[in-house]
């Protein structure tokens, strides 16, 4: 017994486990970021709720190939809320204020020109990471924003669709569309700040 025990242990061992599920936990994060995860969540609970009150058929099927969507569009704004609020922490490792005061009075430290000259550009090469770090922050920010209302309107027209007379799964392409388009742009959105926040190492 203990023989087979020892070889099924083995056997489990060995078997592959299936894709980890990405664990969503947005008050692990700061705001904004928190709340616009917290919100895209709200809005896949609505479309959910509204799928399951949707009468059975081909609408509702679709509407379920959707909501798979939705579920992708949550994590791509949960992934992008990560690094917004990495960045903005990083921002605030940075302490631009100090860095600004010491800039302001090198001139009066009574260094040699060379190195009043160096110490001005390493001063001055982090302020313009500073500034790269909190645009890069400030434009994810006010994007992800707009994404988030993008998708509560595709959460209110599914919720029309739920309760219109049409059965025709047809009249979902369009919210279809509309999704497919929103999942892509926050897909870009998160691509795009990894590429901007790999170009150059982030403090710390």
């Amino acid at each position: 017994v203990a023989a087979v025990g020892a070889w099924l242990a083995r056997v489990a061992m060995a078997v592959p486990l299936g894709p980890t599920v990405e664990k969503i936990d947005p008050f692990t994060i700061g705001d904004p970021w928190r709340r616009m995860v917290v919100d895209a969540q709200q809005a896949r609970s609505r479309f959910q709720q509204t799928v399951t009150r949707t009468r059975s058929g081909p609408l509702r099927e679709r509407l379920e190939e959707v909501g798979r969507r939705i579920d992708d569009g949550v994590r791509e704004c949960w992934r992008i809320a990560v690094q917004g609020d990495a960045l903005e922490g990083a921002y605030k490792q940075l302490d631009v204020r100090s860095v600004e005061a010491e800039l302001a009075e090198i001139d009066s430290t009574g260094y040699s020109q060379e190195a009043t000259e160096r110490t001005r550009r390493a001063l001055q090469s982090q302020l313009d990471s500073a500034e790269r770090i909190a645009t890069v922050a400030r434009d994810a920010r006010d994007r992800l924003r707009v994404l988030n209302a993008q998708m509560d309107e595709a959460v209110a027209r599914a919720v029309e669709l739920s309760v219109s007379t049409v059965t025709d799964a047809s009249a979902v392409r369009p919210l279809t569309d509309e999704v497919e388009s929103l999942v892509g742009d926050l897909e870009a959105l998160r691509q795009g700040m990894e590429e901007a926040t790999s170009a150059r190492p982030m403090p710390g």
